[in-house]
């Protein structure tokens, strides 16, 4: 036991060592420099020694042999806040249950990740990189608490030093009466991610629970790196890209026993669509404005048994982008999933896609899917290596709308969480 402990904890139950007999340990002379401390703490019984009147200094003590000595100063009244945060598994299963232990301890708690992945594109080489993200967590009060994020992205293939850092969550979350609220740079999920999947700058509402009502409005960001993630280095004769300024919209989301249905309505406001060409060593660039890109969406999902879940979307646009169709359709088809506390833990996923140019603005899915809207397949799985290290591998195999052509990714990755 180290030397400031011993004499913290003695000072922490606030008595003195003259009140109590005499040495218990034999190990620990009258002339030792924590006599005092450790013949204070076995008075009191928060020390017992080995058993064979000696006290045991020199030997290195477990976590849970030191909970069971934070827990007894704690019955015994002693300002232990820090040691039973540190050793809070511990007490826990000792059955000691420290009450808003949470609060009395430091309100911020830092957690992160970082992935390798690498992924083979049919007829665009492969792309390899370092995703590193840092969350910090802190609670404002009782109702309302921050998020934030910092990322880093390294390109592996190029070997150029051309990483990249931003701080790319940042918002608030908490209740205003009934309601639940975030407001700041958040993600927003629309339609499973399949229409929008990546952070925005706005405000979301909701309220209830079985049945969920909800509204935002937002500013979409890195439309066009999301829809153009999977060319990392891309050379294009002609290119298509489509951004909007603002979002909006509301959903409503209901539970009833196995199955979950969802319906809602979103506005992507001040659309363009920008062209850029290069013919005879000339670039040239139109840019045209859009009518506000208006989208219905319902879906359902339930689970056909233990683990084993279908789910269906369909979303319905005002609006043809560079083909000549607006609306969607994915299914999906899940099994179980890997959990990264579960170690052996796994899943299996696929997905069918069929989704008009004007059905995707920002989806993050990990295959080549182009800009002119897109059908075809994925599959996948994961697996928990060990405690917080989970892989996982996906195929693709899509079709571009506007030209027929293949686009087809094989996916893999680890991710090591802390």
């Amino acid at each position: 036991m180290k030397k400031s402990l011993v004499l913290a904890m003695a000072m922490a139950l606030g008595v003195t060592a003259s009140a109590y007999a005499a040495n218990p340990f034999s190990d620990v002379p009258a002339g030792h420099w924590a006599y005092d401390s450790i013949n204070k703490l076995a008075a009191a019984g928060v020390i017992e020694g080995y058993g064979d009147s000696t006290f045991g200094g020199d030997k290195l003590m477990t976590r849970y042999e030191m909970a069971q000595i934070v827990a007894k100063a704690m019955a015994k009244g002693a300002n232990v806040d820090k040691l039973a945060a540190e050793f809070a598994d511990e007490l826990d299963n000792l059955g000691v249950r420290v009450a808003n232990l949470e609060k009395k301890a430091d309100n911020v708690k830092i957690t992160g990740n970082i992935r390798y992945n690498y992924a083979d594109y049919d007829e665009d080489g492969y792309a390899t990189g370092l995703r590193s993200r840092i969350w910090v967590k802190g609670q404002i009060n009782d109702d309302w608490s921050y998020t934030g994020m910092l990322q880093n992205v390294q390109n592996l293939k190029d070997n150029a030093g051309n990483e990249d850092t931003k701080f790319q969550r940042a918002y608030v979350d908490g209740k205003i009466g009934g309601l639940a609220v975030e407001a700041g740079r958040l993600p927003l999920y629309l339609v499973d991610g399949n229409l929008y999947d990546t952070r925005a700058d706005g405000i979301v509402a909701s309220y209830g629970k079985d049945v969920k009502v909800t509204g935002f409005y937002a500013k979409p960001t890195d439309q066009g790196k999301a829809l153009n993630s999977a060319k990392l280095d891309p050379t294009y004769d002609l290119k298509e890209s489509v951004e909007f300024d603002n979002v909006y919209g509301a959903k409503v989301d209901a539970k009833f026993g196995v199955v979950a249905a969802t319906a809602g309505y979103t506005v992507f406001q001040d659309g363009t669509l920008t062209i850029e060409s290069k013919f005879m060593g000339v670039d040239q660039k139109d840019v045209e404005e859009l009518d506000d890109n208006k989208i219905w969406n319902a879906g359902v999902a339930f689970d056909l048994a233990k683990d084993l879940n279908l789910s269906a979307n369909y979303m319905k646009s005002s609006e043809k982008y560079l083909t000549n169709d607006d609306d969607a359709i994915v299914v999906g088809l899940s099994y179980a999933g890997a959990k990264a506390a579960k170690e052996g833990s796994f899943g299996v996923y696929g997905k069918y896609y069929d989704q008009a140019r004007s059905t995707v603005v920002a989806h993050t899915m990990n295959g080549a899917y182009g800009n002119h809207g897109f059908k075809g397949y994925m599959v996948g799985a994961n697996y928990t290596f060990a405690k917080n290290i989970v892989g996982a591998v996906e195929y693709y195999d899509l079709e571009d709308k506007l030209d027929d052509s293949d686009m087809k990714t094989l996916w893999s990755q680890v991710v090591f969480t802390f």
